[in-house]
């Protein structure tokens, strides 16, 4: 190699793309420093994003509108009055079911009021009237014979001639009269004093009534002749009431007042006999049976 080329290649040579002065170094160093700058900016905000994106909260957050809150006590529904009761449990704008209509009870036989049975004796008036007295029903004996009764005229048909011992007998002679204006088949009667008897110890008449669970009156118009008559009387199934009356030398007669309630369908039993005979032929009588 020649001279003038080692000179070229000397100390005070530089090769093509490097900085050869000043003012490059310059420039090289602040291109340097911005991109240390740029990258750890980078680095800064990186690191801001990961702890972001990490955050935990150890409280539940409060939002920022307040939730309505029930009125405590009452609220109303829709279509419901102002202050209806809320019941507990409902969704909003759900209604309480209707409650359904339960049948009114009826009453069993453990409820109802017990049969009650009181009985009474009166002074029978001169006249009767079966019309007045017997409102629902009633009945007389002796007017058509021994066997035949005269009824009211559209009544109840709750009084009853269930029979008893002893030939029966009418007879036309008793102190009282009796009328009616609504009878059958003898529509009316202004005052007579026929009846029925029978004679001697154990014979006499059983009667029923029929109750309707009402509060009723029962008048049984009877009498006795020279003996001692017994009257026995129950709620069918019930214990028994009696009442006695006597008369040794002529006749005597009675109103028997029965005042009874008992269930629809139940019976009244009565037993009108002669408890012994004092004379000849000793009987009872009947003349008439009136309910109200």
């Amino acid at each position: 190699m020649g001279e003038e080329d080692r000179s070229r290649t000397g100390p005070g040579s530089h090769r093509e793309g490097r900085p050869r002065t000043r003012s490059a170094l310059r420039r090289l160093r602040r291109r340097r420093r911005m991109a240390l700058e740029g990258l750890a900016a980078f680095l800064c905000l990186a690191a801001l994003v990961a702890y972001l994106g990490t955050e935990r909260h150890d409280a539940p957050r409060e939002e920022s509108a307040a939730l309505p809150v029930a009125p405590t006590g009452r609220v109303g529904l829709p279509g419901e009055a102002d202050g209806a009761v809320a019941t507990p449990g409902l969704r909003p704008r759900q209604r309480p079911p209707s409650p359904s209509p339960s049948p009114s009870p009826s009453p069993s036989p453990s409820t109802m009021a017990p049969p009650t049975v009181a009985v009474s004796r009166a002074e029978v008036p001169a006249s009767v009237d079966l019309t007045a007295v017997g409102t629902v029903d009633w009945v007389h004996w002796g007017l058509l014979g021994g066997d035949r009764t005269v009824r009211k005229r559209g009544g109840s048909g709750a009084i009853r001639d269930e029979g008893g011992r002893g030939r029966r007998e009418s007879f036309s002679n008793n102190p009282e009269a009796y009328a009616w204006r609504d009878g059958a088949p003898v529509a009316s009667a202004s005052g007579t004093m026929s009846g029925v008897y029978t004679c001697d110890r154990g014979s006499g008449f059983r009667l029923a009534v029929t109750a309707d669970g009402q509060s009723r009156t029962v008048h049984l118009f009877a009498g006795l002749w020279m003996a001692r008559g017994r009257l026995d009387v129950r709620i069918a199934g019930g214990p028994v009431s009696t009442l006695r009356m006597e008369d040794p030398h002529t006749a005597l007669t009675t109103d028997f007042t029965v005042r009874f309630r008992a269930p629809r369908g139940a019976k009244l039993l009565l037993s009108w006999t002669v408890e012994e005979s004092l004379g000849q032929c000793g009987n009872v009588s009947l003349q008439a049976v009136a309910l109200r």
